[in-house]
């Protein structure tokens, strides 16, 4: 185990080190606060109809959703039922993570030098995914990209979205900030 008074995430320090003063250059801020910085990142694994067939489905989400994020994910439930879907209210449906901190910089570097390059047919992400208030979120179609999951124990590949949340007024500041972390974008 890594001893936290002394280690610090290889991210967190170019923010500290390079990415501040880059960004404080590039948009002229008069106040230090003014820099937008990583807020936090959210993880969600939907189960959908595999949920509905079999409730262990859900568990076995929330186990590799806690691998990969080296934190223990929750399990999320349907809110209301619905009838077409077979869904009742309170039935497992998938996981979900919220990472802050260290872990959320150790993950943005393990998302970016690791999983990223190793889906198929890679060719950077979509420039265009912020929601308008400076918030990335992106989709995987196979969460065995990442390498804390063993292909052979897998009984299910899910699909996974990540919401990366910064403290940026705009996406134009947003994508700054993830550029500086070498965000693979494609325009």
């Amino acid at each position: 185990m890594l001893d936290s008074a002394t280690y610090t995430p290889r991210l967190k320090a170019l923010y500290k080190d390079k990415v501040r003063a880059a960004l404080k250059e590039e948009f002229s801020y008069k106040n230090d606060m003014q820099i937008p910085r990583l807020d936090k990142i959210v993880l969600n694994i939907g189960c959908g109809a595999e949920a509905v067939k079999d409730s262990k489905k859900a568990k076995s989400a929330v186990e590799d959703l806690s691998t990969i994020a080296g934190q223990r994910a929750l399990m999320t439930r349907a809110k209301k039922s619905i009838a077409g879907f077979r869904v009742r209210e309170d039935m497992p449906m998938g996981a979900k993570v919220t990472l802050r901190g260290d872990r959320m910089y150790e993950f943005l570097d393990r998302l970016i030098t690791v999983a990223l390059p190793r889906v198929r047919d890679f060719r950077g992400v979509s420039g265009k995914s912020f929601d308008g208030r400076g918030n990335y979120a992106l989709g995987l179609k196979e969460h065995i990209v990442f390498p804390e999951i063993d292909f052979d124990k897998v009984d299910e590949i899910w699909g996974m979205d990540i919401v990366i949340c910064t403290t940026a007024n705009t996406d134009a500041e947003a994508k700054a900030l993830l550029k500086q972390f070498n965000m693979p974008f494609t325009s």
